[in-house]
């Protein structure tokens, strides 16, 4: 059994990271990969550069032709279909064969193999791409990199075993079936996964499981095959962060209950934000993802990236949001004037605009970061992204409403729905007080490395002497 958690997170590394762990020895200079011929490269690290790579530029273009051309005028449709409560797969599904058709592919994945569909990117070419894809709601799922799926394909990238592979990371990647990640309780405190009370034994030579999930995205979808299922497998012996595993789960097992479609601030997601019951559901022991009691390790490996993703979607609603409130204030007239003229107006614009900037080149940094140094190094930046793109989104929408007026309240325009899901954010993936927490222990550690070395700037004061 590998050590607990730091252990397990180090072989993950080791496995498909070949230059020493950070913490573990000496940063390295250069990463290696290797290129289409297989041959080993070295990329060396150098000093960022904020400029994205013409390769990056390119594709940008194309995703936003894509979306002008394609996009936006299916919105009305969708719309319509949503209304309705039915889930337009006759709308996606010739989108999804035009984006791939293309190349607008599985843009998310890094560790893409070139036997597998799609365009490999690194984090920080993709994380433009992302708030493109960001300014609607659903579209990400058009180029197959919307969650909770591009995280599955990334846990199976890592961990899969060739069948696991072939049944269910292959058709995900090809787009031919949806997937959901069932962590959260209704019962503990999920923040603190170490309380997840979801039991995953072994049975008989297989897996059996008894517990209760909620808000679990994507278990509504009509294309839902797969659920991940994170609980304890490990008896009391084990150490905490050594206790948990995830077990691959057909969402068609016995078992198996989606009792609910919750919404979300009062919004019922086509979907889904689902709880799901597992009532003795048993899977063959060969759907263990990874090894027992490697739970937590996958999901540190899966958060990373994903953070990259969301904070991007995040900041592309945010850009929306305000061409939405700078549109409205040049038109809208009130007491003699626009409301552009107004001070309180232009405050809110320029802040908005600086916000926005600040957000997307600290995100740029922690995807730098991930491509260059690894998770372990970044986890500190992943965190800080989580918390500042959501408080980010919830400031910018709430301006922009302000400016709508009553408006911005109606299902008229995106604002309601865009705020209500940046508040959702503050919750999702790790509450707000995590992420601070995270960054502070990082920040103390730093501080109690370097104690006293800023005692030079310390006096102790007396009067002058007459």
């Amino acid at each position: 059994m590998p050590q607990p958690h730091g252990g397990i997170v180090r072989l993950i590394w080791r496995k498909f990271w070949p230059m020493p762990c950070p913490g573990l020895a000496k940063r390295p200079s250069a990463r290696p990969r290797r290129d289409k011929g297989g041959a080993r490269t070295v990329r060396i690290i150098a000093a960022m550069d904020f400029a994205d790579s013409p390769r990056s530029l390119a594709l940008q273009a194309q995703l936003r032709q894509f979306m002008a051309d394609l996009v936006l005028p299916s919105l009305a449709e969708w719309h319509r279909w949503s209304d309705a409560g039915v889930y337009p797969l006759d709308l996606i599904e010739p989108l999804k064969a035009q984006a791939r058709a293309l190349g607008l592919w599985n843009l998310f994945l890094p560790s893409l193999r070139d036997d597998q569909p799609g365009t490999r990117l690194d984090n920080a070419d993709y994380a433009p791409l992302a708030e493109i894809m960001g300014r609607v709601p659903w579209a990400a799922e058009i180029f197959n990199c919307n969650a909770p799926d591009s995280g599955t394909m990334e846990l199976l990238q890592i961990a899969a075993t060739p069948a696991q592979a072939e049944r269910w990371l292959d058709p995900l990647l090809r787009g031919e079936i949806r997937s959901c990640f069932a962590m959260s309780e209704p019962d503990t405190a999920s923040s603190d996964p170490t309380q997840l009370a979801t039991r995953i034994v072994r049975d008989s030579g297989d897996w059996l499981i008894n517990g209760r999930k909620w808000f679990i995205t994507g278990a509504a979808h009509p294309l839902c095959r797969l659920a991940v299922v994170m609980g304890v497998s490990e008896d009391e012996h084990a150490a905490e962060h050594a206790s948990h595993s995830m077990v691959l789960v057909p969402m068609d097992a016995p078992g198996l209950t989606v009792e609910r479609n919750i919404p979300v601030m009062d919004h019922a997601s086509l979907d889904g934000h689902c709880e799901l019951v597992f009532r003795n559901v048993r899977v063959p022991a060969d759907q263990l993802l990874g090894t027992p009691g490697a739970g937590f390790a996958l999901a540190q490996a899966r958060l990373g990236p994903g953070r990259v993703h969301h904070a991007m979607r995040s900041i592309g609603q945010c850009e929306l949001a305000l061409e939405l409130m700078c549109e409205r204030a040049l038109e809208r007239r009130a007491f003699g004037g626009r409301l552009a003229d107004f001070a309180n107006v232009q405050d809110w614009v320029a802040e908005s605009r600086i916000e926005i900037d600040q957000a997307r080149l600290l995100v740029q940094r922690a995807a730098w970061r991930l491509d260059t140094l690894g998770p372990l190094a970044a986890r500190t930046d992943v965190a800080a992204i989580k918390l500042v793109s959501s408080r980010l989104q919830t400031r910018v929408l709430d301006r922009a409403m302000q400016v709508f007026g009553a408006m911005s309240l109606s299902p008229d325009t995106p604002l309601a729905r865009l705020w209500a899901w940046g508040r959702a954010l503050r919750f999702l993936d790790g509450p707000d007080e995590v992420h601070l927490r995270t960054v502070a222990r990082a920040e103390l550690k730093r501080a109690k490395g370097q104690r006293g070395a800023n005692a030079v700037h310390l006096r102790r004061w007396m009067p002058p002497q007459v």
